[in-house]
């Protein structure tokens, strides 16, 4: 029988390196990724059963998550229907309410108009109420209100037209006074343009700013009072005019600071001569860098850090030549700097100071506003007290009793000042996905058994927490609890930067008769409650289907504490059937009352003021020094094994950097 034998050695055949199979060989064709050279064995394999365990790992989390949102969709979040609605005559551009609840003003393209709600607003024929216009003018559009309490059923309104034009009007036994227009003037190429009129709480001071060449500065006005309280009295009812009220008188105008430049002084004396009395440093204004050492550390630094600095073309202008925008709160009595200054600190919750910070700048300054009155205003006034900060400052809040600021730095530092002390009370960071938009108090919270014991033992407990709520320009918001001590610090996010750019918030404010609970209003005119606790949704807000959020993208709408009620005006949606004519849109003004409301019963409490809460005790004022220093060794005594603490560890760090750099050396 034939054998046939093959010529040469039957060797086994090896496995190519790659030990591609067909189908691996043509993964090319269509993964880009599998152009690199895959694994060789038996990394190719562990490579592979990595890759199955991530993807069971990611379908078991994909799953989940489908189950969650599936259950949230299942809890049916409570909707709140309108409690009442009242025609409005034309489109409101803004709403603000008195202190006192009584009245609501409206801004509208013609004039204000007031509704008074002597028992809340309802929605029965016998008692519902309208607006009656107060005050009218062809061609202006009033865009922003400001309201105080002058006196017993006299209140101070402060309005602002879309051309820039402030003015200050009296409102009196029906009547409305305007007092003045507070950039009037006759050469329009000359005029001013203000962007922010605000009021101090009582009526004693106004804050202008005013927007001028591209710069704006602070016009600050005392207002007399007792005068206008006496004169309104003897008015008949009618329009008043003009000249029938005491004129306003400025206190002073603050202009942006100076930019830094070389300085020509040769000694320190000169420099503390140019301070005047020296309270106030921090500035940069006066120091002993020529304008030849500037330029050379300049030159210096570009040279060193050249790789790491970025050039935009688009972004060329020098921090120092952008227009400067200033932002200002009024304070209330307490804290150490009207000591300093040698004023005796008014009572009776009248504004003793006014600070302010510009953008770009990392200073936070404070002026006195009880000084004594001069016949013209200082052209340069002097800050009172400087604040520095490490980063430029991006936004602001005053708590409501004015004894705690807090500032949002452009690192995502949250920085809160204690006024009673001089000092800040906490530094939190924030990791946020973008820089600060707003930053506001949450002056109502509800605490717990231990804050209420150590709130009892006085407003100046060294154990003060306040809480914030912090906006990002993405649209994340969270929630800061900042206080004294490295453990009183916690940040919580409530919600992430939105995926649906409809979902954005363009309102995020806290309710200041509910406790923990935040009002959103979103791009695409949804309206809802969320807890700043347990980050759920509480319930959501529904207009009629016959109307819609007016203005979405700037909503119009009033928190009003003392009735408990939320406004929000609404125009007709637009239609065939709907009737829409003239200015005013079959604009109403909706009113949510919440006091009646079951869902937002666990958190209701009572309102007695702004100074109700723990956060709103202005604490007792320092009438001199020595108080304020017994205040200042109050607060320290306390945390002073936690800061020997810490010192000893900086200490110990600093021997091991020393020696270690003796050992490299």
């Amino acid at each position: 029988m034939p054998v046939y034998i093959r010529k040469g050695p039957a060797d086994i055949p090896e496995p190519p390196d790659s030990g591609h199979g067909d189908d691996e060989e043509e993964l090319f064709l269509s993964d880009p990724d599998q152009l690199q050279d895959q694994l060789p064995q038996p990394f190719r394999m562990i490579d592979k059963v990595l890759d199955r365990l991530v993807d069971r790992a990611w379908d078991f989390i994909s799953q989940r998550e489908t189950v969650r949102v599936t259950e949230q969709a299942i809890q049916t979040i409570p909707i709140m229907q309108v409690s009442g609605d009242v025609k409005l005559p034309v489109r409101t551009n803004c709403v603000a309410c008195s202190e006192d609840g009584r009245y609501i003003f409206l801004g509208h393209p013609h004039g204000l108009s007031v509704m008074a709600q002597p028992q809340g607003i309802t929605t029965s024929s016998s008692s519902s109420p309208y607006c009656v216009p107060v005050w009218q003018e062809d061609h202006v559009e009033i865009t922003s209100l400001h309201i105080t309490c002058l006196g017993e059923m006299v209140y101070l309104l402060a309005s602002l037209d879309d051309m820039g034009v402030a003015r200050l009007f009296a409102y009196y036994s029906e009547t409305s006074h305007l007092i003045k227009v507070m950039n009037e003037t006759d050469d329009l190429n000359q005029r001013s343009v203000c962007v922010k009129f605000e009021l101090s709480r009582g009526g004693d001071y106004g804050a202008a700013t005013i927007s001028c060449n591209g710069c704006q500065c602070l016009e600050v006005y005392r207002f007399p009072k007792d005068s206008w309280l006496k004169e309104l009295s003897q008015h008949a009812p009618g329009v008043g005019d003009t000249g029938k009220l005491s004129p306003v008188a400025m206190l002073m105008k603050i202009k942006p600071p100076k930019p830094h430049t070389g300085s020509t002084m040769k000694s320190p004396f000169e420099v503390l001569q140019k301070t005047e009395d020296g309270n106030v440093i921090g500035s940069g204004q006066n120091h002993l860098i020529s304008s030849r050492q500037w330029e050379d550390q300049d030159a210096v630094f570009k040279s060193v850090y050249r790789k790491y600095m970025v050039t935009n073309p688009s972004n060329t202008t020098d921090p120092e030549d952008r227009p400067s925008c200033v932002t200002s709160h009024f304070l209330l009595p307490g804290g150490l700097f009207p000591v300093l200054g040698g004023v005796k600190p008014q009572t009776g919750g009248v504004a003793v100071a006014v600070c302010l910070w510009w953008s770009g700048r990392h200073n936070l300054l404070q002026y006195l506003l009880c000084k004594a009155p001069r016949d013209k205003p200082d052209p340069e006034p002097k800050p009172d007290a400087l604040w520095p900060n490490a980063q430029e400052i991006l936004c602001s809040a005053v708590s409501s009793c004015t004894r705690h600021i807090t500032l949002g730095l452009v690192t995502g530092l949250v920085t809160v000042w204690d006024r009673h002390l001089g000092l800040p009370l906490s530094v939190v960071s924030v990791e946020a996905d973008s820089v600060f938009s707003s930053i506001i108090f949450v002056d109502y919270w509800s605490s717990t058994a231990t804050e209420d014991a150590l709130h009892s033992q006085g407003p100046n407990h060294s154990s003060t927490q306040v809480h914030l709520l912090v906006t990002c320009k993405s649209g994340a918001c969270h929630r800061v609890d900042a206080g004294r001590g490295l453990d009183s610090h916690n940040v919580t996010q409530l919600s992430e930067r939105p995926s649906d750019p409809g979902c954005f918030p363009v309102v995020t404010a806290a309710v200041p008769f509910l406790q923990r609970l935040a009002l959103i209003m979103q791009r695409n005119g949804k309206i809802l409650l969320q807890d700043m606790v347990d980050r759920r949704v509480v319930c959501c807000f529904s207009l009629p289907d016959t109307h819609l959020l007016a203005n979405p993208w700037n909503p119009v709408f009033l928190l009003d504490p003392t009735q408990q009620s939320l406004l929000i005006p609404g125009d007709q949606r637009p239609g065939p059937d709907s009737g829409e004519e003239g200015e005013d849109r079959g604009s109403r003004l909706f009113v949510f009352r919440l006091r009646d409301a079951a869902v937002v019963k666990p958190y209701r409490h009572e309102y007695v003021g702004r100074a109700s809460s723990p956060q709103g005790q202005s604490g007792t004022g320092t009438s001199n020094l020595e108080e304020t220093c017994n205040l200042y060794f109050q607060q320290r005594v306390p945390s002073v094994e936690e800061r020997n603490k810490v010192m000893t560890e900086t200490w110990n760090q600093l021997q091991e950097h020393a020696a270690m750099v003796l050992l490299q050396n």
